[in-house]
């Protein structure tokens, strides 16, 4: 078990109105039936529900073995490929429908039907064969959002080869560590892609990283941003790299049938990134997987084959890989696929987009929906769309942004639905079914069917449910989606995720439960709150505080755009929060301190009162625009801010820390 160290995580959280999901809505939803909970009750069986979405070779004889805790086995020798799944099985019926509507940051636009996708995903499966790849080889990817990206991945799913995609934005060191940690001798990469108006050359990372690498790299293949014409600035070592264009050419009415896979053999591995040591490589299984992207595609996100759907995140995450690849292809609707930034050639280009393809169903994260409250409500006018749906992901969304969203975006009537899972889970775990459970402002909501959440104390012990009091969220039984160990090392899946709740010396299920390392809020009224991760708690004057909550408070304030809460050691208080602002377009920043300091009091208590406010104009951001918090940790506690070339700016930090020495 954790240590207790005699502080109960606190939740100071004020309550929120419930929004009732319009009657249109509900009429035309993929499940409106509360009778889907209960199915889901009858576990694991329930799970069938999700499998019986796909097409199988061979069904499966056990839906959960879970003899050998916590490696668990879902839908026992079931055989399937996912390739099949996403592709091939629909092209009797929408073989001229489009998979892929792809929009390139230079007004370059693919229209890929599920008949192109099949083509291109068969001589992709061919050149990864000629390139000397075989069933269950792992294939590094280092793609940005170009459809070489799935077709890349599917081609691998074909042939049987995990993939292992790494964000285009990391470093080739990151790079290089993950190509190591895979033992891939074959990685594929592309000559470039556009940022902001610009060309990169995005090769040269995969150069370095073969420099880097321990592991001797026997191929590179090399995608083309513009088939035939090589980057300037990009150079083929003889011998190593190849073009994938000339291995296509070679290739061109190749058809490889897809290889017949066990439900639990390896589909992908999904790196997560740590602020150090070595990264963790996420396994995730064919069957399982699949089955689970796939049913939460179709009840969370209400995905059906006529829609227009569009997931506004990088595929280099695990959002991208289930809900822009798999769970949408698997259901055969249409995805949206966008190569730029969100602001280029300018504030209006998302809802540009939305506008031409006439979008149903928009999916994208609270950072976003920040940023878009910060540039201004008048960036959408002029604009004519209209959302059924929409999603958030990725890190809890505040109530103000919430309203905002649901507001200005929605049009207040669009149902949103926000998510809570991870990488490792594969899909959503907490989160309403958007036609059942009103919507709440700032909650996650409810568990997805056949899940079950429950809260913990430090010692491990249960808090009572529906109590309102904070604590470690975990999970107590398994669930399709899950992962299956960290690649290569199960000892380090066992001591990161099962130790701290679970007696992993018993061979009992039921004594085995997966710590998320996320605090959480079980309400009254059954909805989780997610409190963010535990790493980001501080103890202030022996009160546990979760940042969130903090940044919640902060966030009410009208002005500001974006708020970041750290600690700061303190030798009288142990620690005490600082925080880091930036404002919306055009607002005087005179008297903002004195507003965040009487929400905060107001929000949480006097004892929360922020040792310094900060306005700034940029927060330090991953690639993917994610808040890098260590980072303002590291600078209001005056240490190393150690490698920041992997963010969006890597001048953000010392630009902030030059501010405050001044």
């Amino acid at each position: 078990m954790v240590d207790d160290d005699n502080s109960e995580l606190e939740a100071r959280l004020p309550d929120q109105d419930y929004y009732r999901p319009p009657p249109e809505f509900v009429g035309q939803a993929n499940v409106s039936d509360p009778a889907i909970y209960d199915r889901f009750e009858d576990f694991p069986e329930g799970f069938e529900e999700y499998a019986e979405l796909l097409e199988w070779e061979s069904r499966w004889d056990e839906v959960l073995d879970d003899s050998n805790p916590p490696f668990y086995e879902w839908f026992v020798d079931g055989e399937l490929n996912a390739s099949y799944n996403c592709i091939d099985r629909h092209l009797d019926e929408r073989k001229n429908q489009t998979a892929l509507l792809w929009e390139g940051e230079d007004g370059e636009q693919r229209n890929i039907t599920y008949q192109d996708l099949y083509r291109e995903v068969n001589k992709m499966a061919a050149a990864l064969e000629d390139a000397g790849v075989e069933e269950d080889d792992v294939v590094t990817l280092h793609l940005p959002m170009l459809p070489a990206l799935p077709i890349t991945m599917l081609a691998c799913a074909r042939i049987g080869a995990p993939h292992s995609e790494v964000f285009a934005g990391f470093s080739a060191q990151a790079l290089a560590d993950r190509i190591d940690d895979a033992g891939s001798d074959v990685v594929v990469t592309a000559d470039g892609y556009y940022r902001r108006g610009d060309l990169l050359n995005h090769k040269e990372k995969a150069d370095e990283a073969c420099e880097l690498a321990e592991k001797d790299v026997d191929k590179v293949l090399v995608w083309e941003r513009h088939e035939g014409e090589l980057h300037p600035d990009a150079e083929l070592e003889e011998g190593r790299d190849v073009l994938v264009s000339e291995l296509l050419a070679n290739n061109e009415r190749t058809r490889v049938d897809p290889v017949t896979r066990d439900a639990e053999d390896p589909l992908f591995l999904m790196y997560t990134s740590g602020t150090t040591g070595k990264p963790k490589g996420c396994q995730h299984r064919t069957g399982g997987y699949l089955a689970y992207a796939t049913g939460t595609s179709k009840y969370v996100l209400d995905i059906k084959p006529e829609d227009t759907y569009w997931c506004a995140a990088d595929i280099g995450w695990i959002t991208g890989h289930t809900y822009i690849v798999y769970g949408p292809l698997s259901l055969g609707t249409t995805s949206v696929m966008f190569e730029g930034a969100p602001d280029h050639p300018h504030k209006s280009r998302i809802w540009e987009i939305a506008e031409k393809y006439d979008v149903d169903i928009f999916h994208t994260s609270p950072t976003a929906v920040r940023q878009f409250m910060k540039w201004g409500e008048e960036y959408l006018e002029g604009y004519d769309f209209d959302f059924r749906h929409m999603t958030t992901v990725g890190e809890p969304i505040q109530p103000e942004a919430w309203n905002w969203y649901y507001e200005h975006i929605g049009d207040s009537d669009a149902v949103i639905v926000d998510t809570w899972w991870q990488t490792e889970t594969g899909g959503h775990l907490i989160t309403n079914l958007p036609a059942l459970d009103d919507m709440k402002p700032g909650s996650a909501g409810k568990p997805a069917p056949g899940i079950q959440p429950a809260i913990y104390d430090d010692r491990g012990d249960e808090i009572e449910p529906a109590s309102g009091r904070a604590g470690n969220l975990v999970i107590e039984r398994p669930w399709p989606g899950m992962l299956q160990t960290v690649y290569g090392d199960d000892d380090r899946f066992i001591d990161e995720y099962w130790r701290d709740f679970s007696e992993t010396d018993s061979d009992d299920p039921e004594d085995w439960v997966y710590k998320t390392g996320d605090g959480a809020v079980h309400a009254q009224d059954g909805y989780f709150r997610i409190l963010g991760r535990l790493d980001d708690v501080m103890n202030v004057a022996g009160h546990r505080l979760g940042t969130m909550e903090l940044e919640s408070a902060v966030s009410e304030v009208e002005e500001v755009a974006e708020a970041a809460v750290v600690s700061r050691n303190d030798p009288e208080k142990g620690e005490v929060p600082d925080v880091y602002v930036t404002l919306r377009e055009g607002v005087d920043p005179g008297g903002i301190e004195d507003k965040i300091v009487a929400a905060v009091e107001r929000d949480i208590g006097k004892f929360a009162r922020p040792n310094a406010i900060v306005i700034v104009d940029d927060l330090p951001k991953t690639r993917s625009g994610k808040i890098m918090r260590r980072l303002l940790e590291n600078i209001s506690n005056d240490d190393d801010l150690g490698d920041t070339t992997t963010l969006r700016d890597p001048s953000v930090p010392e630009r902030i820390r030059d501010q405050l020495q001044d």
